[in-house]
């Protein structure tokens, strides 16, 4: 049975880890090698039972742990076309690491059947993951995009499990100590998504049977926990938490927590 492990997740560094404790794949390497091999290993992982780390964007908030990562162990790095040649160019990635281009199109790798679908941020090319394990389930990350679009809301339905970006909530950010500038590219349809936004996808996904929510990729200045659990929650009220549906926050850094799936 596969399981996920969010070890990561903030605007300030992100990986999510998919798999058994012998065999799986990271979704991004946004935090210090130090730091993930050390959330690996408080998990029961080891860094070599890493496969392959597949990347969403090129913000440093998921790729800053690669190279030196890389450098280490020799892992794989898998990533869409754009993003691929950024790493390769900028010395993201060892020399001696395999890299591999990803797309729309289901990849078989470490036992998943693996396919990126295109989201809508301010980076050259971004993406979410969706993971099909080999008993036949399927689970979704998708973070870092400003909008549901249609092409989004397709690879997340039907999946058991989906870990989906509730960013920011829309008065903290308002009123917040952000520069208008920031405050409008995060709120703008490259930017990133809104708990309220988040919520409404998951009652769509709920209605296509997904029964397990993961909220990531939370702004520790304009959201919490709480308020993006609970403004998930309010908005749900024609669905019972916990029996037609299960909630999880992702943490800023791992305390051991695992999500069977």
């Amino acid at each position: 049975m596969a399981r996920m492990y969010p070890l990561f997740s903030s605007s300030k560094g992100n990986a999510i880890y998919i798999g058994t404790q012998t065999s799986g794949i990271l979704i991004d390497a946004g935090v210090s090698c130090k730091r993930l091999t050390e959330g690996l290993t408080q998990n029961g992982i080891s860094p070599e039972a890493v496969r392959g780390i597949f990347v969403t964007h090129e913000h440093s908030d998921h790729i800053c742990g690669i190279r030196v990562f890389t450098k280490k162990y020799g892992t794989p790095v898998i990533a869409q076309k754009l993003n691929l040649e950024f790493l390769v160019k900028n010395d993201h990635i060892n020399i001696n690491s395999p890299i591999r281009e990803i797309d729309e199109n289901p990849m078989e790798f470490a036992d998943f059947q693996i396919s990126a679908f295109e989201t809508s941020h301010d980076t050259r090319q971004s993406c979410g993951y969706r993971i099909e394990t080999p008993d036949g389930k399927t689970c979704c990350v998708c973070t870092d995009l400003g909008k549901i679009t249609e092409t989004v809301h397709n690879h997340l339905s039907g999946s058991d499990l989906v870990l989906l970006e509730a960013n920011y909530d829309r008065e903290l950010l308002r009123n917040g100590p952000y520069p208008y500038y920031l405050k409008q590219r995060i709120s703008s349809a490259q930017g990133h998504l809104c708990n309220i936004d988040s919520a409404s996808e998951i009652g769509e996904l709920i209605k296509c049977g997904t029964a397990q929510i993961v909220l990531g990729h939370l702004s520790q200045e304009n959201n919490s926990p709480n308020i993006a659990g609970n403004t998930v929650i309010n908005h749900l009220s024609n669905y019972t938490y916990k029996r037609d549906y299960m909630l999880k926050v992702a943490p800023v850094e791992t305390r051991g927590e695992v999500i069977a799936f």
